[in-house]
């Protein structure tokens, strides 16, 4: 199941929208908004938002102080907790092109919307967000005080090769245990990335990083390989 929002003040783009995805032969939960308010009040975690730039009662203008679209996808970029969705903009105007990357905007696309680049891009998207979903279905099964453990990968932050040992940090707390780092790289591929030799770190909970190291939403700085930075 994904679920998704759409987000705009017009009811017929809603609409056609809404038949969009229904055409897509995937099971989804729709829910629309007219405005960031209505999107904000209503306080529910979405997978995909599609969302519009210039609505009816924001200001015109890429450097307007109303609630459009940008605003709200900078509102929802901010927030330190709750599920971040996949935005993808829908709109009329080119020139918010550049801005989409400020908001890690998954897609731009224009209206008047293309069907099949919409469907394209739609099963970009659903793929990433099943298979995130699929992963925090998943927990790592480790040796630990002579017990089979199982911690759930959603509440892994990272873990860290420590005296020949792999240290698991997690919202539960620290579990270490005998593991190769090689080894949970490759079990772990996929939303796990090694950023170094001596940590293997959860991508969902990066809050920022620099050519020196990662902070985690934890608050936790990690040193980042040179070598790794690119990727």
């Amino acid at each position: 199941m994904i679920n998704i929002a759409i987000c705009d003040d017009e009811s017929n783009i809603r609409a056609y929208l809404s038949s969009l995805v229904k055409k897509q032969n995937m099971e989804c939960e729709i829910t629309e908004y007219v405005s960031a308010d209505e999107y904000l009040s209503a306080d529910r975690e979405h997978d995909l938002l599609f969302l519009d730039i210039e609505m009816q009662d924001s200001p015109s203008g890429k450097d307007g102080a109303g609630k459009n679209g940008m605003w709200l996808a900078r509102e929802i970029r901010s927030r330190d907790s709750g599920k971040q969705p996949i935005i993808i903009f829908v709109t009329g105007y080119k020139e918010y092109v550049f801005d989409a990357f400020d908001v890690d905007a998954f897609q731009y696309l224009l209206k008047p919307i293309d069907t099949q680049k919409f469907a394209e891009v739609f099963h970009r998207a659903a793929k990433e967000i099943l298979a995130v979903q699929e992963q925090q279905k998943r927990n790592l099964v480790i040796q630990y005080n002579s017990t089979n453990k199982a911690i759930p990968l959603k509440h892994i932050y990272y873990v860290e090769s420590r005296n020949h040992k792999a240290v698991i940090h997690s919202k539960e707390g620290e579990f270490e245990y005998y593991a190769k780092m090689e080894d949970l790289e490759t079990e772990l591929s996929g939303r796990f990335y090694r950023i170094h030799r001596g940590y293997l770190i959860n991508l969902s909970y990066v809050d920022e990083y620099s050519k020196l190291e990662v902070t985690l939403m934890n608050g936790d700085k990690l040193l980042i390989s040179k070598y790794k930075y690119d990727n």
